[in-house]
């Protein structure tokens, strides 16, 4: 037989779309949760306690709360018995009080007022969202006046913290989630929608990534940084270089940059400390396009995965030292970290190949410990 429990789950189910209804200002209808339409267990006893149980917790018992609809059916072993077939709530006092929402809802209509009163635009965000609406309850106000900031300002090119509204200067960092997709309705027409950050989705300013790179030719630090071989400049710096150069190598970790001034004179060459899945950060470097790019990385799934995002940016990249020669002669039996990546990737057979091997058996060898006299033979001949 139905319990409580249960016919507190299952009118919880019914909560969303009564919130939605309000919103849309439709009355309530009754609500009507199935009981049970017969009864299989053999104690009359046990019968007779479920029966008080569901009765101890109705409106007519508490006073509030679900009604019930008893109808005769023939059970298995108790013969013709009374079962609660329908429970149900004729209003919506009954129905919060139940579930011991009325200060909530109370809270949700009154922001539901405010939020419409200052952009009825928003009326349909709120029906398929209001959950939303209750979980920031304490915050419309401030969100709201960052909203007509932009509405006023779509494309302010401040920092966050720059933006002349009152409210807490971390206000904005903290609600970025809520606050976009509000203003995605908003001012959709002011949106770049190509960007996921909100920074730049509404164009404002940011601290840029840092592109952190070594010259490994001394003719180009003396001509163009002025003898200095080691840089970090902002990614759109990084994008307007000029530099008269033929490769490029793109290292994972930063240990094995610092470990580039080791290697024989490259020249026309400079390293570029990639950060793992960072290299994101250089898929709009137009200059690299003719360029004869190298990749070096963990032997891991995650190396080949970053290897497989850098080629999908600039399909002329080359791997080194990522080769199953190489991973067989140093592997020390190091477990990486599993994936759950499930797509082909933009690998050669080769890669792909120890990728899968890599992949199954979990194993890893860090770019780090491939030794300097093994890799510098490798740029000897490069």
């Amino acid at each position: 037989m139905i319990t409580p429990k249960e016919i507190k789950d299952k009118t919880e189910r019914n909560y969303i779309s009564f919130l939605q209804s309000l919103v849309e200002q439709r009355p309530f209808e009754r609500l009507v949760i199935r009981g049970d339409k017969s009864y299989t267990k053999s104690s009359l006893s046990e019968f007779e306690r479920e029966i008080q149980l569901i009765h101890s917790h109705s409106k007519e018992k508490k006073g509030f709360g679900y009604a019930l609809d008893f109808q005769k059916v023939k059970t298995k072993y108790l013969g013709v018995q009374d079962l609660p077939i329908s429970i149900y709530f004729d209003n919506e006092k009954d129905f919060l009080k139940f579930l011991g929402k009325e200060n909530e809802v109370n809270s949700f209509k009154s922001n539901v007022e405010i939020i419409l009163r200052e952009f009825p635009a928003l009326k349909d965000w709120i029906i398929k969202n209001p959950k939303k609406v209750i979980d920031n309850s304490n915050e419309w106000q401030s969100i709201l006046q960052v909203c007509q900031y932009f509405k006023q300002n779509p494309k302010p090119n401040l920092y966050v913290r720059e933006l002349p509204i009152k409210v807490h200067t971390k206000f904005i960092e903290r609600n970025k989630s809520i606050i976009r997709e509000l203003l995605d309705v908003l001012i959709y027409e002011h949106v770049n929608t190509e960007e996921k950050e909100f920074e730049r989705r509404f164009y404002l300013r940011y601290a840029e990534p840092q592109i952190r790179f070594k010259v490994l030719d001394k003719t180009i630090s003396d001509r163009s940084f002025s003898g200095i071989d080691d840089i970090a400049i902002p990614v759109s710096q990084f994008e307007k270089l000029n530099l008269l150069i033929r490769k490029v190598l793109v290292v994972e970790n930063k240990t094995t940059l610092y470990t580039t001034l080791t290697f024989p004179k490259m020249d026309d060459t400079i390293a570029i400390f990639g950060s793992g899945f960072s290299v994101f950060n250089l898929k709009n470097v137009r200059w690299f396009d003719n360029l004869k790019l190298l990749y070096w990385g963990d032997i891991d799934v995650q190396g080949f995965e970053i290897l497989s995002q850098f080629r999908s940016y600039f399909p002329q990249t080359k791997s080194i030292l990522m080769d199953k020669q190489t991973f067989d002669k140093f592997f020390e039996d190091d477990n990486g970290t599993p994936t759950n990546i499930s797509t082909r990737l933009n690998l050669t057979d080769e890669e792909q190949q120890l990728y899968d091997i890599l992949k199954t058996n979990n194993w890893r060898l860090e770019q780090e410990k491939i030794p300097f006299n093994y890799v510098n033979k490798y740029f000897d001949n490069e």
